[in-house]
């Protein structure tokens, strides 16, 4: 249980840290991470009129 605690608190500080050091970087992580999400979206509502 102490290790999850401590895993979790020093991946929020390198998020922070990141956050903080390399604003641009982080941002472009973050966009790329909800491209990913939507063409996943895109891609299962394709899947999902091409059922019908």
């Amino acid at each position: 249980m102490q290790v999850k605690k401590v895993l979790t608190y020093g991946g929020i500080a390198f998020v922070a840290y990141y956050l903080f050091a390399r604003p641009s970087d982080a941002a472009s992580a973050v966009r790329g991470a909800f491209n990913t999400v939507f063409n996943a979206a895109d891609s299962l509502a394709q899947f999902v009129n091409n059922l019908a």
